[in-house]
């Protein structure tokens, strides 16, 4: 699984001359691996910066009381945004977190007056701006 989470554009033959298996066997277990859900999907990993992508922000989002009981279309409403790449929901001062990508902090802002803040049970939103990505990685500690 470490070589398919560092490029999963390996074919199974180099997998399986790396791993010391035949590819039969070494196809076998990424099968399974996949019928039993462990790898979810393979994608590719593009270049924010280069596509014009240079504003990450995280934003906490607080609901109004009454806006609890819009968690469900608050949900369904953030999977329909492309911008926010991840959202949690949150135990502690703030419902939810964020992680919203833009084409500068003028997208940022349009998208938070357009969406965010139209929704009449959002209370708050606090932005949280990064700077330098020191580390970023989609490979799990196995």
């Amino acid at each position: 699984m470490a070589l398919l989470q560092q490029d999963a554009s390996l074919s199974t033959a180099e997998i399986a001359d790396k791993v010391g298996l035949s590819q039969s066997p070494c196809w076998r277990r990424i099968a399974k691996l996949e019928q039993d859900g462990y790898i979810k999907g393979k994608v590719a990993l593009l270049d924010e910066k280069k596509l014009g992508f240079d504003m990450l922000v995280y934003a906490h989002v607080r609901l109004s009381n009454h806006g609890r009981n819009n968690l469900a279309e608050f949900e369904k409403l953030i999977l329909s945004y492309d911008e926010v790449t991840e959202c949690y929901s949150m135990a502690g001062t703030m419902d939810f977190m964020l992680r919203i990508i833009s084409k500068g902090i003028e997208g940022y802002e349009q998208f938070v007056r357009d969406n965010l803040l139209n929704l009449e049970f959002v209370q708050e939103v606090h932005s949280n701006v990064t700077m330098t990505c020191v580390k970023r990685s989609t490979s799990l500690p196995l």
